[in-house]
């Protein structure tokens, strides 16, 4: 567990906790957390008849993927971490697992669709740039270099 002031918001509370637990930088669920804006309960219709749900708007055509796991729905729309420590899991397999760069493969979360995966990317450098200074003025910090085993 991180120790993390207890004035935090939910938001970023539970991003740095996932970060940490995760692997992945924090500066970059954060940078995801608020791009995608969701709240708690929240439900939103996509064109193609599917929902992004929650905190960290998982779609339903993924969440369906995860079911085998007894991952529902109704468990990323409700508030607390559980949606955060998800998205890490998640983007920490595809930092492990996807082609490309780092923002690249970060950006998978939203989209493998080469120009919605640009949009995404170039927005969330934005925010993650963002996010680093302002983590750098709270938290003692320090650069992390990781190798992936690709065995």
């Amino acid at each position: 567990m991180v120790d993390l002031p207890s004035d935090l918001p939910e938001h970023v509370a539970c991003s740095i906790e996932a970060a940490v637990r995760y692997e992945v930088p924090a500066n970059i669920l954060l940078a995801v957390a608020e791009k995608e804006g969701g709240k708690p309960g929240q439900w939103v219709r996509n064109a193609n008849d599917t929902y992004d749900v929650g905190p960290m708007q998982f779609n339903t055509v993924y969440l369906s993927g995860l079911a085998k796991y007894g991952i529902r729905p109704e468990h990323v729309a409700q508030p607390e971490c559980y949606s955060y420590a998800l998205a890490a899991w998640r983007i920490h397999m595809h930092i492990r697992n996807d082609r490309g760069d780092l923002w690249t493969k970060v950006a998978n979360y939203h989209s493998y669709t080469p120009h919605l995966n640009a949009a995404y990317r170039a927005d969330l450098m934005r925010r993650a740039a963002r996010w680093e200074k302002w983590l750098g003025s709270r938290f003692a910090t320090r650069e992390v270099t990781f190798q992936i085993d690709k065995r």
